[in-house]
């Protein structure tokens, strides 16, 4: 079943890459704010780094990986993230997208680190500047982990710029 199931995901992709390549790929780069839900809470600035694959003008798949970094009281803290998933969007100069995303996290401060599950639900909005570039005028997410086995409810706003290719 599960390589039935494979074989017709790769197809389905292969049929995909034959269609029409204008905006297929999205790729974005920018700033992005998390507010840590640390013991005491946290602010940690960072980057944020996404490509999505289109598989329609309001359908794609993303990936997500994004760093931030702070020292709140003198202890460099960083916290990395990965996460895959769908996304929806209605194309348009100015498109709002809604994705959720899954996968993992890393923890690291004072020489102790953790990795764990995570999971981002979010959306934003992106305002075409001209032909092939975006301005991602704010990305906000609700970003859940789970380091040393205690649930942290954080909050990331990011922004930046989008290449469509």
């Amino acid at each position: 079943m599960f390589r039935k199931l494979l074989l017709l995901l790769g197809l389905v992709f292969l049929v995909s890459l034959t269609a029409r390549a204008q905006d297929k790929v999205e790729i974005f780069g920018g700033y992005s704010y998390m507010r840590f839900d640390s013991s005491p809470k946290t602010n940690l600035n960072g980057f944020e780094l996404s490509g999505q694959y289109k598989f329609a003008d309001w359908f794609g798949a993303v990936a997500d990986f994004s760093g931030h970094y702070g020292s709140p009281f003198g202890v460099g803290t960083s916290v990395h993230t990965f996460l895959f998933g769908p996304q929806v969007s209605f194309p348009a100069r100015v498109s709002p997208f809604a994705h959720v995303l899954l996968g993992g996290g890393h923890f690291s401060a004072a020489g102790l680190t953790d990795t764990s599950f995570s999971a981002a639900i979010g959306g934003g909005i992106d305002a075409r500047v001209k032909e092939g570039i975006y301005w991602r005028i704010f990305q906000a997410d609700y970003l859940a982990t789970n380091f040393f086995g205690s649930r942290q409810d954080n909050a990331r706003i990011s922004t930046g710029i989008v290449f469509h290719f």
